[in-house]
């Protein structure tokens, strides 16, 4: 019989027992399977099965079908604690991950990614919702901070393994994604028999949650799905394709995009505390905005690899100021509303990132200019969205447009 200790409880636990501590854990876990996919993917399916523009949005489409199906989560808390679910999420990314190279066609490829992300998404709805749980709120930037360069950390790790030894002892696919995969799966297994079940102060509504309120977090949700994707699907396919990069170079690349985020993560998560959520989502979101479109200009001026490499690490630095979208939301959530809003956000999230790399694979094709030129303009939108944010959220407080009779001064 698993243990049951409350959240109030777990400081008399040893310091690796308690939750903050399986925060990070799963947070090194995550990435050792689905980084290592993602940094080998490009030229797995181009090499191995042929793969072109249209091929990897239909891939990308399919690999975010299940965050759209996010919200049965709500349904499967009836059946299994939040946690449990969550580590159980994660043990499937990682058998899913480890086998993905014994399905080298486009069927096979599908198939596989199919069960992967239903890990991947799964154990992020989990996953955000515990952070907002267990992480106080004073606290919850700096330390999502240090989570994110923690996860930044082990996949340093694991690239960095990649980039010495892809070459040297003539690696093969299988073999990377065995152990990426399998790390990932033996974490999981560990988590689940190692950490008693947390029992947070407020007990999680398991039923749909879709409240007005927080229309504005909804919007901003959508429009972050949206335009992640792009960067998702085709800014690593763009190095592969036009600038001909092989695995231990997409690998170096983000290497060093890791390597400047272990060193600037605490950094934005302390940002986000002094600046507060409006400032630190602004900032990103015209940041967004430029980096788009030097995307485009790398097509359209013929800018060479070297700028096309420099924005792709800035463009993960600006990412990184997303944490304060996690924030606002604590801030101005229903403490019992976390788990199943969470679900909902994920799905809202994904509603667009399930039409659009079909599409704009196809767009692809005709040009990749007007691709990034788009994702200039859903930053664009974030932004405006964003500017709605109160300098101080609170439940009954989350826009300016709703601003109760003792609001702080904006």
């Amino acid at each position: 019989m698993t243990k049951i200790v409350p959240l109030d409880s777990a400081h008399e636990l040893p310091v690796w027992r308690r939750p903050i501590a399986l925060l990070f854990l799963v947070a090194m876990a995550l990435p050792l399977a689905f980084s290592t996919w993602q940094a080998l993917l490009n030229n797995f399916v181009i090499e191995v099965a042929d793969f072109q523009g249209d091929d990897i949005g239909l891939l990308h489409t399919v690999r975010e079908i299940p965050g759209f199906l996010a919200i049965g989560v709500i349904v499967l808390l009836l059946f299994v604690r939040e946690q449990r679910l969550g580590l159980l999420s994660l043990l499937l990314l990682g058998v899913s991950t480890g086998v993905t190279a014994w399905f080298p066609t486009l069927g096979g490829i599908l198939m596989i990614t199919t069960f992967s992300s239903i890990g991947f998404h799964y154990f992020e709805t989990v996953n955000q919702s515990l952070q907002l749980q267990w992480i106080d709120k004073a606290k919850a930037p700096q330390t999502l901070g240090w989570i994110l360069a923690a996860g930044s950390g082990a996949t340093f790790v694991a690239y960095g393994l990649l980039v010495l030894t892809w070459k040297t002892l003539g690696l093969s696919y299988n073999t990377v994604y065995m152990i990426s995969g399998g790390t990932t799966a033996l974490i999981a297994l560990f988590c689940l028999f190692a950490y008693p079940q947390f029992e947070a102060p407020n007990p999680q509504l398991k039923s749909f949650v879709l409240r007005r309120r927080y229309w504005l977090y909804y919007a901003l949700q959508f429009m972050a799905g949206a335009r992640r994707q792009i960067f998702v699907v085709f800014a690593g396919f763009m190095m592969v394709e036009r600038f001909g990069f092989e695995v231990h170079e997409v690998t170096g690349l983000f290497l060093l995009t890791l390597i400047v985020n272990m060193l600037v993560a605490p950094f934005l998560g302390k940002a986000v505390a002094i600046w507060g959520e409006r400032r630190a989502l602004m900032v990103e979101y015209v940041g967004l905005v430029v980096v788009f479109l030097c995307y485009g200009g790398v097509y359209f001026f013929g800018w060479g690899v070297l700028i096309a490499g420099a924005l792709y690490v800035v463009d993960h630095i600006f990412f990184g100021l997303a944490l304060a979208l996690k924030t606002y939301f604590q801030k101005i959530a229903d403490p019992g509303d976390i788990a199943p809003t969470a679900a909902v956000a994920f799905t809202i999230n994904h509603i667009a990132a399930v039409v659009l790399p079909v599409l704009l694979g196809l767009l692809w094709l005709q040009s990749p200019l007007l691709v990034f030129l788009l994702a200039a303009g859903m930053a664009a939108v974030s932004l405006c969205l964003a500017m709605l944010i109160p300098r101080h959220p609170t439940e009954g407080y989350e826009t300016i447009l709703t601003r109760p009779r003792a609001a702080p001064a904006e």
